[in-house]
């Protein structure tokens, strides 16, 4: 390990106690907010301090192999196996010390609008929906509906989801690529004459934040009420169980409707709040120099198509980076780590490059 790594490594190690040591104050015991706030920071640093010591553990099998090598060949392959395992776990610690966007380590909340196309739209809101929750069921996270608005067929107008991610694959960072509009071209089960159309569907990626790290003013914030629609069992729409926020300095929206208890809605719809503004704001923090942020920008007010999905070819393609892949069935069942991989390493790359013009 170089000695700057070394370094950060140590200064990880001393803010893990830091924390370790509020974890432990009544004070914080006692407060639920504090407690889930400093319970992330506390996982994801937590998470960079295993790497770090599984890099330090690989340098001393190496080394204890190439001692041994002399005596028997058979370690001398040993070593070079143990050389490829710390050449992989050093570019994951390298890349946790990077500098990076605060926001990556939040929890998601998912948006997901139908657009141009009617009820083929709403119904690939669906299948998006359905990608994502397998792919969460892939990677070890949880998926919990907030609040969705179903049409007749069985798709969604819109539907918003939140996803808890795990210290390993923070959600909203492995997430935020997904925001933008996904185009899907395929025949539409309300097509009886098997012509492809081309239809657009909305998504928006938000962090997950709390009420400590975006302060909205409750004199800022209107509330209606109103009788809840759609399906929903009994009960669901005879109160006016429903609630609408409105920023009025933004002009940001918020509703939930899924909850029968209208303090259990504006619970939630005030979480959505919390996300949309933190969203807005991240945007507005944008540096003119930062390729990367003007990329979310586009990505937050959804005017770019990001993604499309050609049914007949089985192909997907996202417009961002040139990916293409011939398996549009597997992204579908979940498996999105070969294009999210893709994007990734594009987000690196460009923001390793802005650090070298700004040098």
């Amino acid at each position: 390990m170089s000695e700057s790594t070394q370094q950060a490594v140590d200064e990880v190690r001393r803010h893990l106690r830091e924390i370790e040591i509020q974890l432990a104050d009544p004070r914080v015991l006692s407060d639920p907010v504090a407690m889930r706030r400093l319970g992330k920071r506390h996982s994801r640093l937590r998470h960079v301090v295993s790497v770090a010591d599984r890099v330090d553990q690989l340098a001393a099998d190496i080394q204890a192999a190439e001692d041994l090598a002399d005596e028997d060949p058979a370690f001398a392959q040993e070593a070079d196996a143990l050389r490829n395992q710390l050449k992989t776990v050093n570019g994951e610690l390298t890349e946790l010390l990077a500098p990076s966007d605060p926001l990556d380590q939040e929890d998601a909340l998912v948006e997901i609008h139908s657009g141009e196309g009617g009820e083929e739209s709403a119904l690939f809101a669906g299948d998006l929906l359905r990608m994502y929750i397998r792919y969460a069921e892939r990677v070890g996270w949880s998926i919990r509906e907030l609040t969705s608005e179903l049409t007749d067929l069985g798709g969604y107008r819109s539907v918003v989801v939140a996803v808890e991610g795990v210290p390993s694959r923070p959600a909203y960072g492995y997430l935020k690529h997904e925001g933008g509009v996904h185009r899907v071209q395929r025949v539409p089960v309300t097509e009886s004459a098997g012509r492809i159309h081309t239809s657009a569907v909305g998504v928006l990626v938000m962090p997950d934040v709390d009420e400590t790290e975006v302060d909205i003013d409750p004199a800022d914030v209107r509330v209606d009420v109103y009788r809840s629609s759609g399906p929903g069992g009994q009960g669901v729409n005879t109160t006016d169980s429903a609630v609408r926020l409105t920023h009025l300095p933004t002009g940001i929206v918020a509703s939930c409707q899924n909850e029968r208890s209208q303090l259990q809605n504006k619970a939630e719809a005030m979480r959505m709040l919390r996300a949309k503004v933190a969203a807005l704001a991240a945007q507005q923090a944008a540096d003119e120099n930062d390729r990367m942020r003007r990329d979310q920008i586009r990505t937050v007010d959804r005017s770019a198509r990001v993604r499309t999905y050609n049914f007949p070819e089985n192909r997907l393609t996202d417009h961002r980076i040139g990916y293409k892949s011939r398996k549009l069935d597997q992204v579908l069942a979940g498996d999105l780590g070969e294009v999210r991989d893709a994007l990734h390493a594009d987000e690196v790359s460009r923001r390793m490059a802005d650090r070298r013009d700004g040098q």
